[in-house]
């Protein structure tokens, strides 16, 4: 295992080269697979770290990809879909991790990680978390002993979750979904990216569903307290309707990139926190860092 390759599917992406720096400084081999793959900066003389072209949808470059690996950690994730592109939630959290998997299987990897996230259900009204409900199903049909790793919120430096209340801090009046009364269990992408390192090695596993939240359950409005004393930006919370939201999100659909998606309002009206009877960075022996504590190395003042 420790001579064969890792590869981390979605290596590019937030959570991706988190766990790709992992892997490196654990020792490991590391194979970056993406759709535009680049390696990271900080790489040094004697890592051993190679970057491939694979979309997820090619089988036989995913094929290609695996030829020679031991495990396989799958970050890849699509939040805007893309239709015309064929880069749907279906496409990619559904067929494509199955794919992925059925084809681990019998390129015959010994482990195989699968990144969801927490809240994933049949019934809930977003299309996105339909989806990775789906291909959570898709992966264990696939390959029955694969993880699967659901993280809450992530952030860290240079993630999207806390910029985008950077952004929000510079209004005169700071905006909440509804109250703001969502609860949330933020957690670090480090840790997220060290767990999974952790389930890919060869040691045998009791369980096969891993939730992961960081040590404090927070309603929204104090991560946004937070967010704003770090910042030293005094702001009024303005409670705001979730409807307001949604038809915020559909004037914002039309553009390439839309700051705000129907699906992203939908999870701000769910709570995000550990379920009962999963895995948990116990298991795992890690201890998360509070989200309090990372701020300074998180944030930077505008």
């Amino acid at each position: 295992m420790r001579d064969a390759h890792t590869v981390v599917f979605g290596g590019t992406g937030f959570l991706g080269r988190a766990i790709v720096r992992e892997l490196v400084e654990a020792g490991r081999s590391v194979r970056i697979a993406a759709r535009h793959p680049k390696l990271p900066e900080w790489l040094e003389a004697g890592d051993r770290v190679e970057a491939v072209a694979c979309d997820l949808r090619n089988k036989q470059q995913v094929v290609t990809t695996l030829e020679g690996s031991g495990a396989v950690i799958n970050a890849v994730s699509l939040y805007v879909e893309r239709p015309r592109s064929g880069l749907t939630f279906e496409e990619i959290h559904v067929t494509g991790a199955g794919q992925l998997a059925r084809l681990a299987r019998e390129a015959g990897v010994t482990r195989l990680v699968h990144v969801s996230g927490i809240g994933t259900t049949d019934t809930s009204p977003s299309a996105y978390v339909r989806a990775r409900a789906a291909g959570e199903r898709a992966v264990i049909d696939a390959l029955p002993k694969a993880v699967i790793l659901r993280p809450s919120v992530l952030f860290g430096p240079g993630d999207a979750f806390l910029a985008a209340l950077m952004r929000l801090a510079q209004l005169p009046v700071m905006p909440l979904f509804g109250r703001g009364n969502t609860l949330l269990q933020p957690v670090h992408v480090a840790d997220v990216a060290r767990a999974s390192v952790s389930l890919s090695d060869m040691r045998p596993l009791t369980r096969r569903l891993f939730e992961l939240g960081g040590p404090e359950v927070l309603r929204y409005r104090q991560v946004v307290e937070q967010v704003l004393a770090h910042l030293e930006c005094r702001r009024p919370l303005m409670p705001m309707p979730f409807p307001i939201w949604r038809l915020t999100a559909a004037m914002l659909a039309p553009l390439p990139n839309p700051p705000l998606t129907r699906d992203q309002v939908i999870l701000m009206q769910q709570d995000t926190i550990v379920s009962d009877g999963v895995g948990t960075f116990n298991d795992l022996g890690i201890v998360p860092r509070t989200l309090h504590d990372s701020l300074p190395t998180c944030l930077t003042a505008p």
